[in-house]
């Protein structure tokens, strides 16, 4: 299956998921709200892209604290879910495959964020150099993703429906290689940290802020 496939595949699935997906229990989709909450409660920033918004789920919070959030994704279902829930003119949801160029003007805002999405990416370079281009100066990057190590150990995006499981396709990111394509967009790495949610086990999510120099 080449890149393409992958990701219509991809889109697919979610698309299903998305009637089940704020619904059913899912631990890595409650520890990611939380982590981008208490992360993101340290910085300030007006206007937001949130890119791989799903149905919204940080969107809800971010929009508390911004002026405008724009929030790309390629699953129209789970936009159809954002809209739904979501009525505010301080937020604009637009389908958009992030492997392609974004429908957003560049050095426009002070916050990108990428949640639990880079998996299903699998040159990360161009994803950090768009976002470079569209934050403006000093402006900030956060991602948090699945753990490499909870990767490594045979961890997935799964749902179930009708008693079926679903597996969804995803590539395989080390901490290192986030940096490195971070830092050759032009970001500085200013924040990183492990995210557990039971004691004793590998960490589930891995977060990083890093700044537009």
């Amino acid at each position: 299956m080449d890149r393409e496939e992958k990701m219509n595949s991809t889109q697919k699935n979610y698309d299903e998921w998305s009637s089940q997906y704020d619904l059913n229990e899912n631990p890595t989709r409650d520890l990611d709200r939380k982590v981008t909450i208490q992360t993101l409660s340290n910085y300030d920033f007006c206007r937001v892209l949130e890119l791989g918004c799903g149905t919204g789920k940080n969107t809800e919070w971010l929009i508390t604290q911004s002026s405008h959030v724009i929030g790309l994704d390629f699953s129209e279902g789970m936009l159809v879910k954002a809209r739904n829930k979501i009525k505010s003119d301080k937020v604009t949801f637009i389908k958009s495959d992030l492997n392609n160029e974004w429908a957003v003007n560049d050095n426009s805002f002070e916050l990108v964020t990428i949640n639990l999405t880079l998996e299903h990416i699998k040159e990360l370079d161009p994803i950090f150099t768009q976002a470079f281009s569209k934050l403006k100066d000093n402006g900030k990057l956060f991602i948090c993703e699945l753990h490499p190590k909870k990767q490594l150990d045979g961890s997935k995006a799964r749902f179930s429906e009708s008693g079926s499981e679903t597996v969804l396709d995803v590539y395989q990111h080390l901490e290192k290689d986030y940096i490195r394509s971070a830092e050759n967009a032009g970001f500085k790495l200013i924040e990183k940290r492990d995210w557990f949610d039971k004691k004793n086990e590998l960490p589930r999510l891995i977060s990083f802020i890093f700044r537009r120099n």
